[in-house]
């Protein structure tokens, strides 16, 4: 009787040892006397004692930060390029019988595929269309890691180390590309000013009285408020006469006389006040 309670005690314990349960983020994958048997989890499971193995899997998303690495570009310059990649486990199974060392293998297979698509690229594409090289990485790698039961999510360029001297001649480029670009738009504007003068004077010279309504804004504009210039009218006759008086004589018919449309001149004397 001692014998059978025993027997049963014992029995009780190695079954108690069959005993598992895995997170929702964790499986198990059973190996029966040395094979593949089956995946379980997540939650309460059993399996026979001495007889089956279990090796258990994390499937959540797994982030691998790429080490800074030396490579030539397209264009014969040499940077500095580290990234990251994002990947999760889609079939414990494969990633376990397939691969001795999964993590390994996806960090050797992202490292390798970030400098051999780097190269392939212009300094320009590295530092301008960073997604079309992260597209590109991610594809690579995805197709060799999918035999392993392994889903590359994202792969994310995080820097990209240029020597100093290319960075002094980038600086150099950029600044003759704004100099040239300031030096279109003035000449433009120079070209557009010079249209809107033609314009003017052919609408004055079909109506004069408007150049001197011009004269007369800008008198307006000169007098403004807190300025120091005095205007003064005179009238056109008095001009006329002032160089008659000067001259000692009557106006010659070859000295042209101030037109008639211009009915007003203006002396201005400016004070500065201390």
């Amino acid at each position: 009787m001692e014998f059978v309670i025993a027997s049963l005690l014992a029995l009780s314990v190695v079954a108690a040892k069959g005993i598992n349960i895995d997170r929702e983020y964790q499986r198990g994958i059973i190996f029966r006397l040395g094979r593949n048997y089956s995946v379980k989890g997540p939650g309460l499971y059993w399996i026979v004692p001495l007889v089956d193995q279990k090796v258990q899997v994390d499937i959540r998303t797994k982030t691998i930060d790429i080490e800074p690495q030396e490579t030539v570009t397209a264009d014969s310059v040499t940077i500095r390029v580290n990234a990251v990649l994002y990947y999760r486990i889609i079939d414990p199974s494969k990633a376990i019988n397939r691969v001795e060392s999964y993590q390994v293998a996806v960090y050797q297979i992202a490292l390798t595929t970030l400098r051999n698509v780097v190269g392939q690229n212009s300094l320009d594409d590295v530092l301008q269309k960073r997604d079309k090289i992260n597209n590109a990485v991610q594809s690579i790698v995805d197709e060799v890691t999918e035999s392993w039961g392994v889903a590359i999510e994202r792969v994310e360029i995080k820097d990209v180390e240029i020597p100093q001297s290319m960075q002094r001649a980038m600086a150099k480029e950029a600044e003759a590309l704004r100099e040239k670009r300031a030096r279109i738009i003035k000449a433009a504007a120079e070209q557009e000013a010079s249209q809107k003068l033609s314009e003017a004077a052919a609408q004055i010279s079909g109506n004069p009285i408007a150049l001197e309504l011009r004269r007369m804004q800008m008198l307006t504009e000169i007098g403004a408020e807190n300025n120091t210039t005095t205007l003064v009218m005179m009238p056109t006759e008095f001009i006329n006469m002032a160089r008659t008086i000067a001259q000692g004589s009557t106006p010659s018919p070859t000295i042209n006389p101030v037109p008639e449309t211009v009915p007003v001149n203006a002396i201005v004397r400016t004070a500065e006040e201390s």
